[in-house]
This record gives C-alpha cells, sequence and structure tokens, in this order.
C-alpha cells in the first residue's frame, strides 16, 4: 500500500473511532503493512496536523491514538455540551476519583474517611460509568473490595498513562475544578495499601464476580444497612452485572443517599470532547 493512501485509511479509522486505537490493531486491519509502517504514518498526520492548526489534533492516550479537540477550544465545547444536557461528573465523583488515582487501590471505608462523607453511593455510580473498577481484595478484618481507575478514567482525563497524572496540588486544573486545601492534604497524608495486604483479582470472570459483590455490596451500604453474606449472594447484581440498573440512581442523585452531601450536588464537567 502506497504511503498516502495508508495514511488516508489511518485518517479514516481514527475518525470514527470511539476510544483510542492502538498501532497493533491499526496493523492489524492491512494485509501488507507493518506497526513501523503505521506508526510513521501516525506522526506523519500529527505532524501535518500541528503545522495546519484546525479544530482538532492526534494524539496518544491510553496507549492508542485518537484524533480529540484542541484544549483552545474548551470554553465553547463547554457551552455546547451544557446547552445539549451533558451528562456530568458530579464535583464528589471528582473528588472521589482523586483519591483513587493518588491512593489506588484503596478501599470504600479509606475513600470516606479521607472525603469525611459517606461516599458508597459516588463509587457505585463510577463503577456503572467503568471510571473505576475492583482490583481484588484487602488481606485485613472483613476482607474490603480495593478500587483502581480504569483506561475509560485515562481516556476522560487525556492520559496516556497513569504515571501521567500531575501532581496532587495540580489535580484542579486538569479536572476543571477547584479542589479544597483540606481535601489535598487529606489525600497527601493517606496511608498506601501495603503490597502485602493486597489479594489481587486473578482473571476476567473473577472480576466480573467481583464486580457485581461490590456493586450489591454498596447498594447495601448506601441504604444504611450492614450487608451479609446472603444479602451480597442473593442481590440481583450478583447474579449478572448489568450496564446500567433502571433502579440505580442517576449521576445527579446518587448523594441523596449519603450522608452530609450538601456540596456533593455541584457539578463539573472536563476532558473528552471526543465526538
Amino acid at each position: 500500500m502506497e504511503p498516502n493512501e495508508l495514511k488516508a485509511a489511518l485518517e479514516a479509522i481514527l475518525f470514527v473511532s470511539t476510544e483510542p486505537v492502538r498501532v497493533e490493531e491499526l496493523a492489524d486491519s492491512f494485509s501488507d503493512v507493518s506497526a513501523d509502517d503505521v506508526t510513521a504514518q501516525l506522526e506523519t498526520i500529527r505532524k501535518n496536523l500541528e503545522e495546519n492548526i484546525g479544530g482538532f489534533m492526534l494524539e496518544q492516550t491510553a496507549g492508542g491514538w485518537r484524533l480529540a479537540t484542541r484544549a483552545e477550544h474548551d470554553p465553547v465545547l463547554k457551552k455546547y455540551f451544557s446547552k445539549k444536557g451533558e451528562n456530568r461528573l458530579s464535583l464528589a465523583a471528582l473528588e472521589t476519583l482523586a483519591i483513587i488515582a493518588y491512593r489506588q487501590p484503596v478501599t470504600a471505608p479509606e475513600i470516606s474517611d479521607i472525603r469525611g462523607v459517606n461516599s458508597t453511593g459516588v463509587i457505585r455510580t463510577l463503577l456503572e460509568r467503568r471510571m473505576i473498577r475492583v482490583a481484588g481484595r484487602k488481606n485485613v478484618v472483613g476482607s474490603p473490595f480495593l478500587y483502581r481507575t480504569t483506561k475509560e478514567f485515562l481516556v476522560h482525563f487525556g492520559l496516556n498513562d497513569i504515571r501521567d497524572l500531575p501532581r496532587l496540588e495540580e489535580f484542579g486544573d486538569l479536572i476543571g475544578e477547584n479542589m479544597s486545601d483540606d481535601l489535598v492534604a487529606a489525600i497527601a497524608s493517606a496511608e498506601t495499601t501495603p503490597a502485602s495486604e493486597i489479594q489481587e483479582i486473578a482473571d476476567g470472570a473473577e472480576r466480573e464476580r467481583a464486580e457485581a459483590e461490590a456493586m450489591a455490596e454498596l447498594a447495601i451500604n448506601e441504604r444504611g444497612a450492614s450487608p451479609t453474606a446472603s444479602d451480597v449472594r442473593m442481590h440481583p447484581a450478583a447474579e449478572e452485572m448489568p450496564a446500567r440498573d433502571s433502579s440505580s440512581p442517576s449521576i445527579d442523585e446518587e448523594d441523596e443517599h449519603t450522608q452530609n452531601s450538601t456540596d456533593d450536588e455541584v457539578e463539573s464537567s472536563n476532558g473528552d470532547h471526543r465526538e
């Protein structure tokens, strides 16, 4: 395949893709193209877009490549999406994500302790939106679930790797929201989970079961009851992990079931303006 033909084909794939595409996946789309050929053309596309500045650019994020809008257009895009009624992350969700991102893996009780408010409803919503995942259990009394951020988290905030996170004090700039000094201090002073206390999940099937149990446990805790083993086993979510349960609270309702959450109803948006 001629270079210009390959370049055009890659642009077409990137344009219709809804998530970052890895070089290997792009190369597999052709019968006579290597990963090096793809990388060379991606660099050409990126260079062309940088030299001829328009509404979008080519960037690396979450281990792949995608076309994305430029930062200077954020204000007009935010205004556009606010009029479209875009479902946004609440301040409570952003605070919870900050805790998980900088102290992962972390348990739900630890998250609530750091925020100073019951955060089970927020954690459940973030699990539903695939911004976080169950990473395993902590080897302490009660064996609570441990949570980590996901690829969707990286994509949402335009990060290629979790190591690309800014300093904690600068996280507010990334999310487009001011983080309180008290919360930043609480996150900074929180202890990380020792490796000896982490019981990782082995495979995909086990992860699905763990996430179903975690969703059920969070729902019970959100209602203010202490979960029992029977409750977790019998909860509908434990039978099959739903994409979105109609009985689950919406992003705007999530903090009606948590304590002292007046400030949690403030909404904020950031990140992925990918059309």
